[in-house]
């Protein structure tokens, strides 16, 4: 939302589920009543990262087009689920303050080559008895959509053709004002931040000029650096008040500009009289700061998604790292996926999906909390984490059977 000056105001929407078919290993996976943050645990090959390039996928449907996006991913030859048939269908649930729940629902599949949209539509239902209420349908580039702050059937449904059977609907009418609930979808998703953070990007060199948010490698990170110092001196030093205490020696960091027209990210340990430079910083130092650059950000992306953040950082850090992300939901919702028992023992059940193959290889994900006897365990003092490297999950092992464990363990 935002206030007449264009600013963000008040609480972002919230996805409350997924649904996925024929997605890759994703056949039929459903994740209902997401918390703010939500974390992915299994083993290689479960299905995290594919959960995690749904957003991805969608989000670059919505920036760079669905050819683009479907292209970049091999095709339905590799995009579709082995043996399946009908499209690739994903289905959000999102709720925005001040409306009703709003169901956004995609279908894509392959003709003569070329991705084709099968079935777009946006529905809600007024109060809890109400009727589903379609205000936006299409199929092929052909369809209808109601107008107004609060459409309703009574409305009148006008017909609005596409150029082409491979745009997303809700991208080409969310430009316009007639539409204000498929804008609010569109601004929704081209808002997310799918995390993608390289050490070796943040240690780069860019040329010099302030920018508001992080990019998705990090390579940027120097410019944001800039922006904050100009912008907002407050959040930045905050920023450094959190790094400090997870990294005692570091005093600030410092983004200068080069006679060259390049950024110069700079890292100042408190021991010594001159900073060092970005690229003999640690890779934990830099990779830390980068996540709570993004984490501590004036105005944070509405959704943001962050794969295995235990990658160069030490294990003590991790339970903090989780903190951070947790205390960042007041203003945005997470998804993380991690390998790590140390960021899960940060964790709470309800926050945390366990994922493993079935015996077709299909992905299937079960809540932590929905595990007979983890929550009992966790309130007589377990760390969840522990519990998922005892075996206590049931599933998630990529040393035992999962198909015998998540029918005896988890049913």
């Amino acid at each position: 939302m935002r206030n007449q000056q264009g600013q963000k105001t008040g609480s972002p929407p919230r996805i409350q589920s997924l649904k996925v078919q024929n997605f890759r290993a994703l056949r039929n996976v459903e994740f209902k009543d997401l918390s703010p943050l939500t974390v992915l645990l299994g083993p290689n090959g479960s299905g995290k990262s594919t959960v995690f390039d749904i957003f991805a996928f969608l989000s670059e449907c919505f920036e760079l087009g669905l050819r683009r996006a479907w292209d970049k991913r091999g095709r339905a030859r590799e995009l579709k689920t082995r043996d399946s048939e009908g499209p690739i269908t994903i289905e959000i649930k999102y709720k925005e303050p001040g409306y009703p729940v709003i169901t956004y629902h995609l279908s894509v599949d392959e003709k003569a080559g070329r991705p084709v949209v099968i079935e777009e539509w946006l529905q809600w239902r007024r109060g809890q008895r109400g009727r589903p209420f379609r205000f936006l349908e299409y199929r092929e580039g052909k369809g209808r959509a109601i107008s107004g702050e609060q459409p309703d059937e009574k409305d009148q449904r006008v017909e609005i053709p596409l150029k082409s059977p491979d745009l997303l609907a809700v991208n080409a009418l969310g430009q316009f004002e007639d539409h204000p609930r498929v804008a609010a979808l569109r601004e929704f998703i081209t808002g997310w931040y799918v995390s993608y953070l390289s050490v070796d990007d943040a240690r780069g060199q860019p040329e010099a000029g302030p920018q508001e948010r992080l990019s998705r490698t990090g390579d940027n990170l120097a410019n944001v650096i800039q922006y904050l110092a100009e912008q907002h001196p407050d959040r930045l030093e905050k920023i450094f008040d959190v790094l400090r205490q997870r990294v005692p020696r570091i005093e600030k960091v410092l983004a200068e500009t080069m006679p060259d027209g390049r950024l110069l990210l700079q890292i100042k340990d408190a021991p010594f009289s001159h900073p060092i430079l970005s690229r003999f910083a640690s890779d934990g130092t830099l990779k830390m700061l980068a996540y709570l650059v993004l984490l501590y950000d004036p105005t944070p992306p509405p959704f943001i998604g962050i794969e295995e953040p235990e990658n160069f950082l030490h294990p003590r850090l991790l339970p903090e790292l989780a903190e951070e992300c947790r205390n960042a939901t007041e203003r945005t919702q997470l998804l993380v996926t991690t390998h790590s028992p140390f960021f899960v023992n940060a964790l709470r059940p309800e926050e945390v999906w366990v994922l493993w193959r079935d015996e077709q290889g299909h992905t299937r994900a079960k809540r932590v909390s929905q595990i007979k006897g983890i929550s009992e365990f966790v309130r007589q003092g377990a760390q969840l984490g522990d519990l998922w490297m005892e075996g206590y999950f049931g599933v998630g092992d990529p040393l035992v059977n999962e198909g015998m464990l998540a029918t005896s363990k988890t049913e």
